[in-house]
Parts: C-alpha cells; sequence; structure tokens
C-alpha cells in the first residue's frame, strides 16, 4: 500500500479501517480504566470515555457509513445493523452520564454498556471493515482516513441518541458540538 503521510500522525493510520481498529482498541482500554479506578479518577476516566466514544461515533456515521452504503451491494442492510446498535450504545452511555461513578448503580449500568459497546466494536471488526477493505482501493482508505479525522475535530463530545444519521449530524451535530465543547470547558474549568 502507497502512504501518503500526514503531518504528525503514525503513517498506518493512514488507513481507515487501521485507524478505526485502532480506535477500538484504545475504547478497550479506556474502559478497562473506568472499572480499575474509583472516585474522581474514576470520574476523569469516565468523561474521556465518554469523549472519545461520542467523537469517534459521529465520524464513522458522517464518513464511514455513508461510503459503505455507496460501495456494498448490502450497504443499507450492513450500515442499519450498526446503526441501531449505536443508538443503543448511546442511550445506555446518555443515561449512565447522568449517574454518580461512585453511586452502586453505575458498575452494573457501565458493564452493559461496555458489552454494548464491545458487540458494536465486533461486528464492525467482523463485518463492515473486511468489506469495506474488499471494496475500496488504498487511495478511497487513505482518503477516508483524512475525512475520518476532520470529523472528528468538530464533533460532539456527548452522546446525542437519535443523531445516528449523517443527515441529522451535519444538521444538528455543529450545534451539539458547541455546546458540548462549552460544557466540555466548564467542567474543566470547575476541576471535574
Amino acid at each position: 500500500m502507497s502512504i501518503h503521510t500526514t503531518v504528525g500522525q503514525d503513517p498506518d493510520s493512514n488507513d481507515v479501517v487501521i485507524l478505526l481498529e485502532q480506535q477500538h482498541e484504545e475504547i478497550r482500554r479506556r474502559m478497562e480504566r473506568v472499572l480499575a479506578v474509583d472516585g474522581k479518577e474514576r470520574r476523569k476516566a469516565f468523561h474521556a470515555l465518554v469523549h472519545l466514544l461520542a467523537v469517534h461515533e459521529t465520524a464513522e456515521e458522517e464518513v464511514v457509513h455513508p461510503h459503505v452504503r455507496r460501495v456494498l451491494k448490502d450497504g443499507d442492510e450492513l450500515v442499519a445493523g450498526l446503526l441501531e446498535q449505536e443508538a443503543q450504545a448511546k442511550r445506555l452511555l446518555a443515561a449512565l452520564e447522568d449517574t454518580d461513578p461512585d453511586a452502586a448503580e453505575f458498575r452494573p449500568r457501565f458493564l452493559a454498556l461496555r458489552d454494548a459497546v464491545e458487540a458494536h466494536a465486533r461486528a464492525e471488526e467482523e463485518q463492515e471493515f473486511p468489506a469495506l477493505r474488499a471494496a475500496s482501493d488504498d487511495g478511497a482508505l487513505q482518503s477516508l482516513a483524512k475525512l475520518l479525522r476532520t470529523a472528528e475535530i468538530v464533533a460532539p463530545t456527548r452522546p446525542h441518541p437519535g443523531m445516528e444519521s449523517r443527515a441529522r449530524n451535519l444538521a444538528l451535530g455543529p450545534f451539539a458540538a458547541v455546546a458540548d465543547r462549552t460544557r466540555d470547558a466548564v467542567r474543566r474549568m470547575l476541576g471535574g
């Protein structure tokens, strides 16, 4: 594969499939971190996970899923199943965001979220990514990686159930992103 390096990025991440697989591994690490710590560290680890999940899923919804719909014969069906999984995970995540990480109900709710996120990641890794790689040349995979990074820059940093389509993300995403990033800044200023 010919690599067009992007300044400051690992050359392997110029392939959208590799980039997404790396992000999945980071999500898994962050989920384990949330379970391994408590108190203020758990709260911090959880907020970092929420941010990564929201940005990752929005970028997939805006860039990867539309491409899969275009290039795969059964792309609409495949993406519809993935979007339903994403919506379920977003609902679990949104509900969990309002739960104190030290509360007794946090752990079982978080484990349900972890299971949903893991099932979704496996579905992408076993179904979407191989099909995406088979249907796309190196140039397309590289272009998608660049588009994915661009979408991540302006993506909301909180889950927004109901925004699982590209059209809804493009229409409502910028407003949600501004609100989310303002909320993030206030939280940081307040030490949370």
